[in-house]
């Protein structure tokens, strides 16, 4: 085993042993619900703010953002610009009240003035479509990235990742999440800024050097820092751009996140941290993008697998002193383990989010109706964490070869359609029922699903659907029916709950 392979050995040695002794610290606290859910509380908003970006920034935006602009200019960059927009949406609309408004998932929100039992179930299914079609994008990544640095078969690598999550999650709770998460951010961001420094003295610390050198490359005749090289068709961008602004807003995994600071004030302040560290990264990792294309090449990007997933990793290596070279293979190796982490973090929030949506809402207060103590609560979301992890590593093997970027926006786009609607109208709109809300995060679902399923990136030239991403239909859609539904059928008549949840949501009164 040569020098490279020994160092990435260790260095993703040294990331699952510290994160281990993470897990065993918080293990310790980890002891009921709240502890288990929502880390009882007790992160600050800086703290959340960097977890929020750790649970944010994954597989899809080291990687897959950064083989997308490496491999289609212009194109590729609209992904990071939208992703990081959604985040104002999140800001002004969602996080007072829905912090307020909630425990421990996303339906004790929606559900706060309706009917409970139905709404929970359906609120249920859309954050298991949401985890899986996350989790299923961050194991590629994962499954790609091992196998590039160590050689482990993909298979075995996403094995390898998938028990670690389970343990991360069945023993430490959200606590040990959040700090998994928090060290994954501090990791990435200091990986990134060292690759920046390296790229900068390279171009001479003018950016227009390197756009010089790329305004020469063209993509299947189009010119590389054009619109058109990915999206031919104008409508199919502007579906992408709606998905990711309004998916933000809509994903359980980092709707949750709110839950686990003690305030409103601090949920505010923990988006205003993770908006400026995401930002950050977003024009960082658009740069180590294009220096990809400039100094790695689509040849080689192509040839390494994955959907331009490797770019990042690659440039590493060129940066470093080229393949072959001691300083090339260690630098590889470290941002290889960066990436590692990256992918650890994601999946055990994902799987701690479908985890509480089973145990908390499906088993305890839908099929229990609410009489079940905390410690039978805790022992069936552990061993729901250890069914996620399994299925997810089934189905990522499946999905070998999608680019995690393009795959992550599924989830988005289930989001933005099943979610969204349901949120704002629970929290904003009186006539709203639950009907509306069932309906919608039903219907949501099962259009976005079935677009994605007869679009292009799954049948190809035989494709029903023309576009690549659902959401210019799925989501008016999503917004349509809760609507509709609402006003076709009969109102719950909960009035008192919904003046309750208005008072709680915007002022914090009866919230813990």
């Amino acid at each position: 085993m040569d020098i490279a392979k020994i160092f990435g050995l260790l260095l993703f040695g040294a990331i699952i042993v510290l994160t281990m002794y993470v897990t065993y610290l918080a293990s310790k606290k980890t002891s009921g619900t709240g502890d288990f859910y929502a880390a009882g509380r007790s992160l600050t908003g800086f703290q959340n703010g960097l977890a929020i970006a750790g649970d944010y920034l994954s597989a899809a935006s080291f990687l897959g953002i950064a083989g997308l602009v490496a491999l289609y200019g212009y194109d590729g960059f609209m992904y990071s610009i939208g992703w990081l927009m959604g985040y104002v949406i999140v800001l002004y609309i969602i996080a007072e009240p829905f912090r307020n408004s909630g425990n421990f998932t996303v339906a004790d929100v929606i559900s706060y003035r309706l009917n409970q039992r139905p709404v929970r179930t359906a609120a249920a299914v859309v954050t298991m479509a949401i985890t899986m079609f996350y989790m299923i994008s961050q194991l590629v990544g994962a499954g790609a990235i091992i196998n590039l640095l160590i050689g482990i078969p993909y298979e075995l690598s996403l094995i390898i990742v998938g028990v670690l999550m389970m343990i991360y999650v069945s023993l430490g709770g959200m606590l040990a999440t959040s700090w998994v998460q928090i060290i994954k951010a501090v990791l990435l961001m200091g990986a990134m800024a060292v690759m920046l420094i390296f790229i900068a003295v390279i171009f001479n610390f003018n950016l227009s050097t390197l756009f010089g050198d790329l305004s020469e490359i063209t993509v299947d005749g189009n010119q590389f820092l054009h619109p058109g090289n990915l999206y031919t068709d104008p409508i199919d961008l502007l579906s992408l751009g709606l998905t990711l602004i309004l998916g933000t807003a809509g994903l359980s995994h980092l709707l949750v996140r709110f839950f686990t600071v003690p305030t409103a004030q601090a949920a505010r302040s923990s988006v205003v941290w993770g908006m400026i560290i995401i930002g950050t990264f977003y024009f960082v990792i658009a740069v180590i993008g294009f220096a990809s294309a400039a100094l790695v090449g689509e040849e080689a990007i192509n040839a390494a697998g994955g959907g331009g997933n490797m770019a990042a990793p690659l440039l590493a290596q060129v940066l470093g002193g080229g393949a072959g070279t001691i300083g090339g293979e260690i630098f590889m190796a470290g941002i290889s383990a960066v990436a590692f982490a990256t992918i650890v973090a994601v999946v055990a929030g994902l799987v701690i989010t479908g985890a509480g949506v089973f145990a908390h809402d499906i088993y305890t207060n839908v099929i229990m109706r609410g009489k079940v103590d905390s410690k039978k609560q805790f022992r069936v979301a552990r061993i729901t964490s250890i069914v996620i992890g399994v299925s997810s590593i089934i189905l990522g093997i499946l999905a070998k070869d999608f680019n995690v970027a393009q795959l992550v926006t599924y989830a988005f786009a289930v989001g933005a359609s099943a979610n969204l609607p349901v949120i704002i109208f629970s929290i904003y709109w009186k006539r709203f029922n639950t009907p509306g809300a069932v309906g919608a995060m039903l219907s949501g679902t099962a259009i976005t699903v079935l677009l994605i399923l007869i679009g292009p990136e799954i049948m190809g030239d035989a494709a029903i659907f023309p576009l690549t991403n659902p959401g210019i239909v799925s989501i008016p859609a999503g917004f349509a029916i809760a609507v509709i539904v609402s006003l076709l059928t009969k109102p719950d008549n909960k009035d008192d709950m919904f003046a309750e949840m208005s008072v709680r949501s915007h002022t914090g009164i009866g919230a813990e």
